[in-house]
């Protein structure tokens, strides 16, 4: 599928295309389309691969030329975004800082805040860690108990965090904390940016069913940060969290998709292979996963539709989510099945091929990012217009 917004972005394209045609080649073609956001494989390679892209000036393209971007728009955004995705390139080891901090920091950042921290991003010389999940507050998020609290020029922050993608990478966490001990729920938590590199910060690897580590739990121990490193207001962190997983949720859809699409390609060849094609039933849901992936792409299609002419994306873009995932499992299940017994047959040393990686790690995605019963509350109550989930 070709993705034209008219000869406005036309150049664009074609550089960038020239440019990753040149570029993506050696070890990097050899790992085209390696990790995910909860995928640490080959981290070196895609780290060096984030720092070709610097180097080439494609990290960032949106942002403000005096933080080291291209100060372009969103169409060549949703192009790059398109064409990186087409090319099957890399997934970016610094896709948390480019794709979560980074637009939060423009958005709500102090101005000494984006001066610091936004040259160093588009540079790939510090990786971040979100610091928002705990135990018994992921997906009802508003229940956070890391407490952080005012002492002379600083913070002390203290209490866990669990599910940081990537955290044993991070020279620094984006941490949202309750300021005021008396606040319940919503109110009182304050985004705070926090060094790793210092005793109180101790961050334990989780291996994850692929038998990767990208996840990791971080314990905080009285750690500090400087009192000017709060993102937005003391007691609103709330409304900046909020603001960080709206961009979450608005800019991986359309990669998503691609990757789902090639999934359904290599689906539709193995049951050729197997001669599944000839059982009805069988053939019934290769063509319920063919046609999920077009519903995928129509959804993404409206919605950037919308952006681009300056809307608000419609209820579409808050049921996506829960319809990517739920979906990609079921193609996921589907792959596994078609393979038979050697879908169960791993190399050495827990050698997973790629779709038995995909089908592992899709388990995941309707847990993180908004567990899709949360997702389902917010699509009957903000949408529908249903009567709120009752509350002790």
């Amino acid at each position: 599928m070709e993705l034209d917004f008219g000869p406005a972005v036309r150049d664009f394209r074609e550089e960038l295309r020239d440019w990753l045609a040149d570029h993506l080649v050696g070890e990097f073609a050899e790992h085209r389309g390696v990790g995910g956001p909860t995928d640490g494989a080959a981290w070196e390679v895609r780290l060096a691969w984030d720092r070709e892209l610097s180097a080439g000036g494609w990290l960032g393209v949106g942002w403000p030329r005096e933080y080291g971007g291209r100060g372009l728009g969103l169409l060549e955004e949703i192009v790059f975004e398109y064409e990186y995705a087409r090319a099957n390139a890399p997934y970016r080891a610094t896709g948390n800082a480019l794709d979560l901090l980074g637009p939060m920091l423009l958005k709500v950042g102090a101005d000494e805040q984006k001066e610091r921290f936004l040259p160093p991003i588009l540079a790939v010389e510090e990786l971040w860690g979100q610091g928002f999940s705990e135990p018994g507050a992921g997906s009802d998020l508003a229940s956070v108990r890391t407490r952080a609290e005012r002492d002379g020029e600083g913070w002390v922050v203290s209490g866990q965090k669990v599910w940081t993608s990537f955290g044993v990478h991070a020279d620094w966490l984006y941490v949202l904390a309750r300021t005021d001990p008396d606040s319940v729920r919503h109110k009182g938590l304050t985004m705070l940016l926090l060094p790793t590199d210092q005793p109180g910060v101790e961050i334990r690897p989780i291996r994850n069913l692929a038998g990767q580590d990208e996840f990791a739990e971080v314990f905080l121990s009285d750690a500090r940060t400087a009192a000017d490193l709060v993102v937005g207001e003391v007691g609103q962190g709330w409304r900046t969290a909020m603001a960080t997983l709206g961009i979450e949720r608005g800019t991986t859809l359309l990669p998503q998709q691609l990757t789902f699409e090639r999934e359904a390609e290599s689906l539709i060849e193995l049951a050729r292979e197997r001669g599944a094609l000839d059982d009805p039933m069988l053939r019934r849901r290769i063509v319920d996963a063919w046609i999920s992936v077009r519903v995928m792409r129509t959804t993404n299609l409206r919605t950037l539709a919308e952006l681009t002419a300056g809307r608000t994306p419609g209820a579409q873009a808050t049921t996506a989510k829960l319809y990517a995932s739920t979906r990609h499992q079921r193609l996921g299940h589907l792959a596994q099945e078609l393979a038979g017994p050697a879908g169960q047959i791993v190399g050495a040393d827990y050698g997973l091929d790629t779709r038995q990686r995909s089908f592992l790690l899709s388990l995941a995605e309707t847990i993180y990012g908004g567990s899709s019963e949360i997702q389902r509350n917010i699509i009957g109550e903000q949408i529908l217009g249903l009567p709120k989930e009752p509350r002790p």
